[in-house]
C-alpha cells in the first residue's frame, strides 16, 4: 500500500518545510514538494506539522520496586506512549544485584514481547560490577544493548565509586555509552535520618532531603570518574542549574557528555510537596524531586542553545492508592510519574509556541538526537527515504485541556492535570499503519516490534 501525506510541513533538525511524504509500506520512500506519484491512499494534512514520530529513551514498565508493581506494564504503557506520537520507547532491564545481565534481559523480553504497542527497545541496568558482569557484556551489544544505565544512589542498584570507574572503562572499550542516575546517597541518607528524628514524615520532607546540591555534587564525582575513565557519559534527568554547572565545567575540560531532563523539569516546582493533602503533595514524589520554580527558566536556557540534548519522561507510573503507601513514611511513597502520554503536546505547547524553542528544536530533542545517541538513526528519528514511517501529524489549531479522565495509562490522576495545550496530536503513524486518530489508538493489538540497536552516532 502506497499511502500520501499531502500539503504539511516536514520538521527535522534543520527546520521546517513544505513537502509531501510518500509511504509505501513500512517506509517513506519520497519527501518533497508537489509528489505525483501514484498512492493508494491520500491524506490531507494541510496546516498540519510532520514530526518524525517521538522517541522516549527513559520508561519504566511493568517495574518493582518499593515492594509494589509500576501500574503501567508494556501493553498499557506502550499504548499511551503511541497516543502521545511516541513510536519508540527504550525501556531497562533492571536484573537485582546478584542476577546475571542475560536473566535481566531475558524477563524483560518476556514482559515486553507481543504486548507492546509501539517499537522497543532496551537499556541494561548494571547494579553489580564483577568478571562475571564483565564477561556478559559483549553478548549484550550482539543481541542489540548498546546503552547502559548504573546509579549513584539506592542501596538495592548503586554501586561504588571504583565499580562505576571500572565499568565505564570496559564500556569505552567495547564502544558502549551509559546514562547514570546522579544523587549522593550519604547525603540523602542523612538529611532523611534528620527529617525522621524530627517526626517531619510528609511528602513536604522529600525535596528537602534530596536537595539540588545532592545531585550537583554527584554529577560532579561522575565525571571526574568518567574522566579518569575516558569514557562519555548521559546525565539522566537533570533537574537544576547547579548540575548543568558541573557539565558545563567537564565540557571546558574537553569532555562528551550528554544530557537529558524531563517535562516535569520544566513544567511543575516543588511548591507541589506542600499541599496539606497527602494524596496531592505525594502524587508527585519522583527522585530527582521537583525543584524551584526559577530552575525552569536556566533548563530551558539550556535546551534552547544545545545544552541538554534529550527530553524524555522517566515515566514510572502508580496509582493514588500505590502512593498512599508513604501517608506515615515519605520515604515509602513510590517514587515516579506518569509522563509518556503528554511529552509532545506539554513540548510544542510550553516550548515551541512560547518562543522558548523551534520546531527544529523540538525534533532534535525528542527524535533525532535520541535516534542517534541510542543507535537508531535513521532508521528512526528523521522523515526522509528510507526511513521507517514512523510520523506524528501534529495540528497546532486543535489545542484541548489535558484530562487524566482523557488518557489511556493506567492511572487515576496526571501530573499535568488542567494545561491548556497549544495544538494537538491529529494522527500517529507507525512503521506505515495509520496508529492514532484524533486521540484514539487504532490498533486493537500490539504491534510493535523489538529494535537492536547500533552504537551512538551524535
Amino acid at each position: 500500500m502506497r499511502t500520501l501525506l499531502k500539503g504539511g510541513s516536514v520538521v527535522s533538525a534543520a527546520g521546517v518545510k513544505r513537502a509531501d511524504v510518500l509511504i509505501d509500506g513500512e517506509k517513506i520512500v519520497k519527501v518533497g514538494r508537489s509528489v505525483r506519484k501514484d498512492a493508494d491512499t491520500v491524506v490531507d494534512v494541510e496546516h498540519c506539522l510532520l514530526f518524525p514520530g517521538f522517541i522516549d529513551a527513559h520508561t519504566h514498565f511493568d517495574l518493582d520496586v518499593c515492594g509494589t508493581t509500576t501500574a503501567d506494564d508494556f501493553y498499557t504503557g506502550s499504548r499511551a506512549a503511541l497516543r502521545g506520537g511516541t513510536t519508540t520507547v527504550i525501556d531497562f532491564a533492571c536484573p537485582n544485584k546478584g542476577e546475571s545481565l542475560h536473566y535481566g534481559l531475558d524477563l524483560w523480553h518476556k514482559k515486553a514481547g507481543g504486548r507492546t504497542f509501539c517499537d522497543y527497545g532496551f537499556h541494561m541496568t548494571i547494579d553489580d560490577w564483577n568478571e562475571s558482569i564483565r564477561a556478559e557484556l559483549p553478548d549484550m551489544f550482539a543481541k542489540g544493548i548498546s546503552s547502559f544505565k548504573m546509579y549513584m544512589t539506592y542501596p538495592a542498584m548503586m554501586v561504588g565509586d571504583r565499580d562505576l570507574y571500572w565499568a565505564l572503562k570496559e564500556l569505552k572499550h567495547l564502544g558502549g555509552i551509559c546514562g547514570v542516575h546522579c544523587e549522593n546517597a550519604g547525603i540523602i541518607d542523612g538529611m532523611i535520618a534528620e527529617r525522621k528524628n524530627a517526626g517531619e514524615l510528609s511528602p513536604a520532607s522529600h525535596p528537602l532531603t534530596r536537595p539540588p546540591l545532592a545531585e550537583a555534587e554527584a554529577v560532579g564525582r561522575l565525571l571526574r570518574i568518567a574522566q579518569a575513565a575516558d569514557c562519555p557519559v548521559i546525565i539522566v534527568h537533570l533537574t537544576c542549574q547547579e548540575a548543568l554547572e558541573e557539565v558545563e565545567r567537564a565540557r571546558r575540560r574537553g569532555q562528551k557528555v550528554y544530557v537529558e531532563t524531563c517535562p516535569q523539569y520544566l513544567l511543575l516546582d516543588n511548591s507541589l510537596y506542600f499541599n496539606g493533602d497527602y494524596s496531592t503533595a505525594a502524587r508527585y514524589v519522583c527522585a530527582p524531586p521537583l525543584r524551584e520554580k526559577w530552575e525552569q527558566h536556566d533548563l530551558w536556557r539550556a535546551l534552547r542553545h544545545g545544552e541538554i540534548q534529550t527530553v524524555s519522561t522517566d515515566h514510572c507510573s502508580f496509582t493514588l492508592a500505590q502512593k498512599n503507601a508513604g501517608r506515615e513514611d515519605f520515604t515509602k511513597i513510590p517514587g515516579g510519574l506518569p509522563g509518556v502520554e503528554t511529552r509532545g503536546e506539554l513540548i510544542y505547547s510550553y516550548g515551541v509556541a512560547t518562543k522558548r524553542i523551534t520546531e527544529a528544536q523540538m525534533c532534535r530533542l525528542l527524535c533525532e538526537n535520541p535516534a542517534r545517541l541510542y543507535g537508531l538513526f535513521p532508521r528512526k528519528g528523521v522523515l526522509q527515504a528510507g526511513s521507517d514511517a514512523d510520523i506524528v501529524v501534529y495540528d497546532p489549531g486543535d489545542s484541548h485541556v489535558i484530562r487524566g479522565s482523557d488518557c489511556v495509562a493506567n492511572v487515576d490522576y496526571n501530573p499535568y492535570e488542567g494545561f491548556v495545550t497549544s495544538g494537538g496530536i491529529r494522527q500517529v503513524w507507525l512503521r506505515g499503519g495509520l496508529a492514532v486518530e484524533n486521540g484514539r489508538v487504532l490498533d486493537k493489538e500490539p504491534q510493535g516490534r523489538y529494535m537492536s540497536r547500533g552504537k551512538c552516532s551524535l
